[in-house]
């Protein structure tokens, strides 16, 4: 691994970061507020690091190599994690740890805060939030791709590390081509989104903030109670709409804007959310009437609302669900385990890797029964290897394994233990909502200090799927010799 290329990435990514603090800045001076200075540091900072970077490393003058994609990835979003802090410790407004904890939340599209009241800050910092959600959404290494691509040959390997959810086939040669149409179709959902927003009454700048939010499945609002100040049935039905749009594998609208749509709608993943969504919503809305005595509108509208949000890993809150029965809340739970698609902006689990674990149970049964039997896994229309449903269970065994660390950490730390296990599974699943003291209408902030350490490492090992940052531990990986 050449770590002179490695460093060389990082300083243009840097370059990068910088130009997009840009727009916070321009509109903490339209209103003249005091984020400007802090805004001001950070660019510099930004550029300055590009400048060392860049300096000390070598442009790759041939193919990055995996490791040094792997190195690029992980490293990068550790920087942009630290850098992402620098407004808001310049400017006071956070500590540094809970700098980089609002930070990672925001990258990781989480959307747990530290921030005990959100309407009193400056408008320059609320935009930076929906932006952090913005720029890790579909990837700061996908978009950084698709603005740079003449990086050479080999980002693929880049594009691999971010990338969410298994997959049978990459078209390698086109990682770049691929990187640019993600890209479009992101900026066309964004821009749908803003305008959808304002339609329904929000100023642009407020629209703005909300869209970004929901297409990144961030969360982030600039409300202290989230959705639920515009108490509007309107409003949560054109988010709902685009949380749902925004957990389908962004590849798909790639493919359907080249054949059609009904690329769509033989999509078994999304399908398959879909029909969890709505399964979950019927569910709840049942027991919530039963339960509560609520009317059956009512019900129906907090549970889809809530199921659309949960599900897709966004963490918008229209009600507090921490209120609920217990039955409606499990379901809840499970939506955040599962998350939304692979290649789509949700977090959690995915759905396609829940599909292929359910199909290799069976079929591993059926083996038992006919001893000869070759397996072979099929979903949405391609053909799973061994090697990748090995990949999947592997990869649900370190899923389940870091939430029981994280619950363990957080339970040493003082935190109860029912709390701590949401918390784990929340934020492994990139969703700010848990339950109890960080439940729907609390934050982050009184959480101890450790404990938001803690929380950091997973929204981190979350959004990247654990074994980019894991490979940053191994001291293998950082020796010369090739793998």
């Amino acid at each position: 691994m050449d770590l002179k290329i490695v460093w060389y990435v990082l300083g243009r990514l840097s370059w990068a970061y910088g130009c997009g603090m840009v727009l916070p800045l321009a509109v903490s001076l339209w209103y003249s507020e005091s984020s400007v200075f802090a805004f001001a540091v950070a660019i510099s900072v930004c550029l300055a690091l590009g400048k060392g970077l860049t300096a000390y490393g070598t442009a790759p003058a041939g193919e990055v190599t995996n490791r040094e994609g792997i190195a690029i990835t992980a490293l990068g979003w550790i920087m942009v994690m630290f850098l992402g802090m620098v407004p808001y410790a310049a400017g006071g407004y956070l500590s540094v740890l809970d700098g980089i904890f609002e930070c990672i939340s925001g990258l990781s599209g989480t959307g747990a805060t530290v921030i005990p009241d959100l309407e009193i800050m400056p408008q320059g910092i609320l935009l930076w939030r929906s932006l952090t959600h913005w720029f890790g959404g579909l990837g700061i290494i996908v978009i950084f791709i698709a603005l740079f691509p003449q990086l050479g040959r080999g980002t693929v390997h880049m594009f691999n590390a971010e990338s969410t959810g298994p997959t049978s086939d990459r078209n390698v040669p086109r990682v770049k081509e691929m990187a640019k149409a993600l890209f479009c179709v992101y900026v066309v959902f964004t821009t749908a989104a803003t305008l959808a927003c304002m339609a329904c009454g929000m100023s642009f700048l407020i629209a703005l903030n909300h869209a970004c939010s929901t297409i990144a499945t961030g969360g982030f609002s600039p409300y202290n109670t989230s959705v639920a100040y515009f108490d509007s049935p309107l409003i949560e039905g054109v988010l709902a709409f685009f949380m749902m749009i925004s957990s389908a594998n962004f590849g798909m609208y790639v493919a359907a804007w080249k054949r059609g749509p009904k690329v769509i709608l033989h999509d078994t993943e999304f399908r398959t959310y879909v029909g969890l969504v709505a399964a979950a919503t019927v569910l709840m809305a049942a027991n919530l009437a039963s339960a509560q005595g609520w009317a059956w509108s009512e019900a129906f509208r907090q549970s889809f609302f809530q199921a659309a949000s949960l599900s897709s890993s966004t963490g918008f809150i229209s009600s507090d669900f921490d209120k609920w029965p217990a039955f409606s809340q499990f379901i809840l739970v499970f939506l955040i385990f599962v998350g939304g698609c692979a290649g789509s902006t949700a977090g959690g689990l995915k759905v396609t890797r829940l599909m292929l674990l359910a199909k290799t149970i069976v079929l591993r049964i059926r083996q038992k029964m006919h001893p000869h039997l070759v397996l072979h896994v099929r979903s949405n229309g391609e053909d799973f290897s061994e090697d990748v449903l090995y990949g999947v269970a592997r990869f649900f065994f370190v899923y389940v394994m870091l939430d029981i660390l994280w619950t363990v950490l957080l339970v040493f730390d003082g935190i109860p233990i029912f709390d701590a296990l949401g918390v784990a599974i929340t934020t492994m699943g990139s969703c700010g909502p848990s339950f109890g003291l960080f439940g729907a209408t609390c934050t982050y902030a009184d959480m101890p200090s450790f404990s938001k350490a803690v929380v950091c490492l997973s929204m981190l090992m979350g959004r990247l799927e654990i074994f980019p940052v894991l490979a940053l531990l191994m001291p293998s990986f950082w020796k010369r010799r090739v793998w």
